[in-house]
């Protein structure tokens, strides 16, 4: 463990002791999982007081029913989704996480982006965390901001091809799974390489959080393979965040589309915690951390 406990703000977070658990705020007109808080409009951009009323609103229920952190993002990362500009990105986002901020003060946001002028703008606004899919990796200036502001720094394995989509018309889109000479064994070396970078850049090694990134670049088999074998993730020594949430390996196997996979999510937490999670993102925040709950009365010495 490179640290046992991370200080956000007010909050300590006292990793192997309890699952925490991250609420997903897709401030998207296309969420994979149908639940963004936009609706398609001709710019695409998120408009003052478009998406706030409905953001704050889930924001409340996700903190009152078991949310640690709120995950704020405002580009998709859906299989076939389109790449959204920073000048959108920043619209859509900012004015979210300002009324978030404002209203509930005290909660923890993070920052769901790979740009650095975003991330810049999401801090200024009140997030606290940058969660990145591309693991520092997409913009050369975004470890520094985060190093700049002292920011924690999730870093996602991602070996997914925009390029590379499996559609199945029921059950929704997924990216075809890349090659691995060995599944745990890759995904632990490109973490580590992703560490380098943002400890380069001057991020604390204490405030790294690492996800292997199930989803993004792997089968089906190979996404149950990575949650069954999570502690391998967990003994590089870093918080582990899993985010498993609806996605379309879960689909698969039960052959359920989206909106049916609360109890495939639980069993994906349940396992994932055993196995040494230490946080959750995910959609059914209630459920989830319900679940997580009795896993950790069950799992957790203490």
């Amino acid at each position: 463990m490179k640290s046992d406990s991370l200080q956000v703000g007010h909050f300590t977070f006292q990793w192997g002791t309890r699952t925490y658990v991250m609420g997903i705020l897709n401030v998207t007109p296309d969420s994979f999982s149908g639940d963004g808080l936009m609706f398609p409009s001709p710019s695409g951009r998120g408009v003052r007081g478009e998406g706030e009323p409905r953001a704050l609103d889930q924001a409340k229920y996700f903190l009152d029913n078991g949310a640690d952190i709120l995950d704020i993002g405002g580009e998709s990362t859906r299989p076939g989704s389109q790449p959204v500009n920073t000048k959108d990105e920043i619209a859509r986002v900012v004015p979210i996480i300002q009324t978030i901020h404002k209203n509930f003060p005290e909660a923890i946001i993070s920052i769901d982006t790979s740009k650095a002028d975003v991330a810049e703008a999401g801090f200024n606004a009140g997030a606290a965390i940058l969660n990145d899919v591309w693991s520092l990796r997409a913009d050369p200036r975004l470890a520094s901001v985060a190093a700049a502001f002292g920011a924690p720094v999730i870093l996602m394995h991602n070996r997914s091809n925009p390029a590379s989509v499996e559609v199945r018309e029921r059950l929704g889109n997924a990216y075809i799974g890349a090659e691995y000479q060995n599944l745990i064994e890759d995904v632990k070396r490109e973490l580590l390489v992703s560490v380098e970078i943002a400890v380069k850049a001057g991020v604390e090694e204490k405030r790294l959080i690492v996800d292997p990134g199930v989803g993004f670049g792997k089968t089906r088999e190979q996404n149950l393979e990575l949650i069954n074998r999570l502690d391998e993730i967990r003994a590089l020594g870093y918080p582990v965040l899993l985010g498993s949430s609806r996605k379309s390996f879960i689909g698969f196997t039960l052959d359920l589309p989206t909106d049916q996979r609360v109890e495939g999510t639980a069993a994906t937490v349940a396992v994932g915690i055993a196995r040494g999670a230490d946080i959750v993102r995910v959609h059914d925040v209630k459920e989830m951390a319900r679940a997580a709950k009795m896993t950790d009365a069950i799992v957790r010495k203490g």
